[in-house]
C-alpha cells in the first residue's frame, strides 16, 4: 500500500462524514463539499492502485 491509496481512503471516508453531516444538518453547501471530497479521495487511490499495480507488475518481470 503507498501513500496515495492511504490518502485517498482517508479523503473519501472524510468527504463521506462530511456528506453526512450536511445531510443531517440540512446543509446543501456541506453535501456538495464532501462529495467533492470523496470523488478527489477516490481519484487519489484510483492513481495509488495504478502506481501499486505498474510496482507489482515491475517487480513481477524482474524476477523472470
Amino acid at each position: 500500500m503507498n501513500t496515495d491509496q492511504i490518502k485517498g481512503s482517508v479523503k473519501d471516508v472524510a468527504g463521506k462524514a462530511q456528506r453526512k453531516l450536511g445531510e443531517a444538518v440540512g446543509s446543501t453547501e456541506q453535501q456538495v463539499k464532501g462529495a467533492a471530497t470523496q470523488v478527489k479521495g477516490k481519484g487519489q487511490k484510483a492513481v495509488g492502485n495504478v502506481k501499486e499495480a505498474v510496482k507489482d507488475a515491475h517487480a513481477t518481470t524482474r524476477k523472470v
